[in-house]
């Protein structure tokens, strides 16, 4: 909505403009009056629309023709004064002043007029007869009001057209030539409808009737209201009701009814609510709320957002099959103005064997768009209503910005959910290979995927110590001498090279060596491609020995040649240094034949549980008295043992690793 209004008023010599400006400030008829009366601002809580007016008045005894094109410019609404006793004046609308505004402003933006005819209390006849074919004939002209100056008739309801011709213009809204609703406007209504049927079975029924009866006007309708405005639609139109409820048709034909009963600002006021400016576009306001993200931190949905997220995946899966079908996504982005989601989307999250988007496939995207492009997350959360819906502010209520990661790393804890790991590797080494697995894509799967449908990215959910995390993986395009900032920005590096090709692994040490052996970030090797022979690298080292140096975890062993889908072991492990980059994890074998792995496994396995619960209910229950409990030399003595049993236990810890 506009923050001011402008108003002129123009027409011939002494037909009333200065008196109607007089006397509508002064609330009186004034006895004397100036050739022109000087620029009036109306303050806002004055007015009805609770909007600034300002009300310009034209004197062709006082201004030239270059002023008046200047102020027909600035103007947002024109008022033409006639004399309803004076048929010279009422010619001179379409004779002169028509043309003369037509020619002075942009044919782009359409100017709203307002015919006044001053003067009334000098005639007993309307002039209406003469105005309405004027009135037919040109559709900028908003409507007509026949006031007089000297009875304070219609002054107040003159300005308040004027204002409410600029504020609810019905140019946009309607053709009075066709007497129908206007495309762009039918378009909007649509999209509002959409939004607020919760259910997307086509109908709003009370409740979301109610709601939106609330969020547009503040106040809910009572039910006797609710089905008046039913029956009105029923009368008219024979499939506006169904079940009970309002249809798309049915809702379009009550606006329509509005606008041609001059309640347009009804229509307006719900369109203004769901993000619309005066050209009937979503406004970039709406759109693009203001949200700052400090260097360092970065932006992730937050509860309340990913409830709505999920909600909107519930009204438009209509099979209940936990996945969204091409059709129940186009049904889902239909309130979009163009389709947001490429086919490349389908291989950048998981998918159902059919490849349809699941609901977890989703939520990633989701995450995946607030991560990388939090102001097209604001722009896509806006299109489906979320301020509206959600009843917050706006979109950004539903973004969370992280804190620095400088804080995370001294506190060594973090409250983030989304890990970015940037995947490095030559040609051929198998890094698209190692994001599809992660979707759970074998290689059979993945050699289905069309060239031009490959993604670069590859986000889905994994756990660390029981908490569910993003991983996100970004495929870093193999160029040594051209890594741009984005590149080496992450919360872990993965480097990927294939055991089968001896030149694979020499690329991956020389980013290491160039980029991030000095720094912070956790690294991981890769041994792709493990279902083929091994080969020599053809390096100073073997990927072995440099991961010992540079004090990384061994090199893990990975394929995605395999029946099933592949492990997803790798993942979790490369989310787990993402979240604790300050921990140093000696192993991350899952081999279960070296020595760390056997131990580990014997450690955890049911038996030694079992019996390590038997040991103690037979000690604590059976062998210790209570008068044992109460003795210094008792507690002694187990202190000194378990001092004992842990210092041997560390030592042989020690020497079991020491071949590693």
């Amino acid at each position: 909505m506009r923050k001011d209004v402008r108003i002129l008023l123009v027409g011939e010599p002494k037909v009333g403009k200065t008196s109607l400006i007089m006397s509508l400030v002064s609330e009186e008829f004034p006895d004397v009056v100036p050739y022109r009366a000087e620029e009036i601002t109306i303050p806002a809580d004055v007015t009805p629309e609770r909007v600034p007016t300002h009300i310009v008045d034209y004197s062709d005894a006082e201004q030239t023709d270059e002023q008046l094109f200047q102020e027909i410019s600035k103007a947002n609404v024109i008022c033409i004064v006639y004399s309803v006793n004076n048929k010279k004046s009422i010619e001179k609308v379409t004779s002169h002043w028509i043309p003369l505004i037509t020619e002075n402003t942009d044919k782009d933006s359409r100017v709203p007029l307002i015919l006044v005819g001053n003067k009334s209390d000098l005639v007993e006849h309307s002039s209406m007869e003469t105005i309405l074919p004027i009135m037919n004939q040109y559709s900028e002209i908003e409507t007509c009001v026949e006031c007089s100056a000297k009875n304070l008739k219609n002054i107040s309801e003159l300005f308040y057209y004027a204002q409410k011709a600029v504020l609810h213009p019905t140019g946009p809204l309607y053709c009075p030539e066709k007497k129908t609703m206007k495309s762009l406007c039918v378009k909007a209504l649509t999209r509002i409808f959409k939004v607020s049927d919760l259910d997307n079975d086509g109908i709003l029924n009370d409740n979301q009737l109610n709601f939106f009866q609330r969020t547009c006007f503040n106040t809910p309708l009572e039910p006797q209201a609710l089905e008046d405005v039913k029956n009105v639609v029923r009368k008219n139109l024979s499939d506006g009701v169904c079940d009970n409820g309002l249809t798309l048709k049915g809702f379009l034909f009550l606006h329509t009814l509005f606008i041609q009963r001059g309640r347009h600002e009804t229509t307006w006021t719900a369109l203004r609510r769901f993000g619309y400016d005066d050209d009937l576009e979503l406004n970039q306001d709406y759109l693009f709320p203001p949200l700052k993200v400090p260097p360092d931190c970065t932006t992730e949905l937050n509860h309340n957002a990913y409830l709505f997220l999920q909600s909107v995946f519930d009204k438009h899966d209509k099979d209940r099959d936990c996945a969204l079908s091409p059709e129940e996504l186009t049904d889902l982005f239909d309130v979009f103005p163009y389709m947001p989601w490429g086919p490349d989307v389908n291989n950048t999250v998981c998918t159902n064997e059919q490849g349809w988007i699941t609901y977890q496939g989703y939520l990633s995207q989701w995450t995946l768009t607030t991560y990388l492009d939090v102001q097209r997350c604001l722009e896509y959360l806006g299109y489906l209503g979320y301020s509206i819906m959600a009843e917050q502010e706006s979109q950004a209520a539903g973004i969370t910005v992280t804190r620095d990661k400088k804080i995370d790393l001294q506190k060594k804890q973090t409250q983030r959910s989304v890990f970015r790991c940037n995947v490095f590797g030559d040609s051929g080494s198998g890094k698209s290979g190692f994001l599809q697995a992660f979707l759970g894509c074998n290689l059979a799967r993945q050699n289905m995927i069309r060239e031009e449908h490959k993604s670069y990215y590859a986000i889905s959910t994994t756990y660390v110590y029981g908490q569910e995390k993003y991983l996100l993986l970004h495929e870093v395009f193999p160029d040594f001498d051209f890594l741009s900032d984005d590149d080496l920005a992450c919360d872990i590096v993965c480097f990927v090279y294939d055991v089968s090709n001896p030149h694979s692994f020499e690329y991956c040490a020389k980013v290491f060596k160039q980029y991030f052996m000095d720094s912070k970030t956790p690294c991981m090797m890769i041994a792709a491609k493990s279902d083929l022979p091994e080969v020599r690298q053809m390096y100073g080292c073997s990927p072995l020995e440099f991961c010992r140096k540079h004090k990384m975890p061994p090199p893990q062993s990975f394929t995605c040649n395999t029946a099933a889908a592949p492990s997803r072991d790798i993942y979790s492990k490369l989310t787990t240094m993402a979240m604790y980059p300050h921990a140093r994890l000696r192993c991350m074998c899952t081999c279960n034949r070296c020595t760390f792995c056997l131990c580990q496994n014997f450690l955890n396995s049911e038996l030694l549980q079992m019996v390590r619960a038997k040991v103690y209910a037979v000690v604590l229950r059976r062998h210790v008295r209570q008068t044992d409990l109460k003795s210094s030399t008792f507690w002694l003595r187990a202190s000194v043992g378990a001092t004992v049993f842990a210092v041997l236990g560390f030592a042989m810890y020690r020497v079991l690793l020491k071949p590693r």
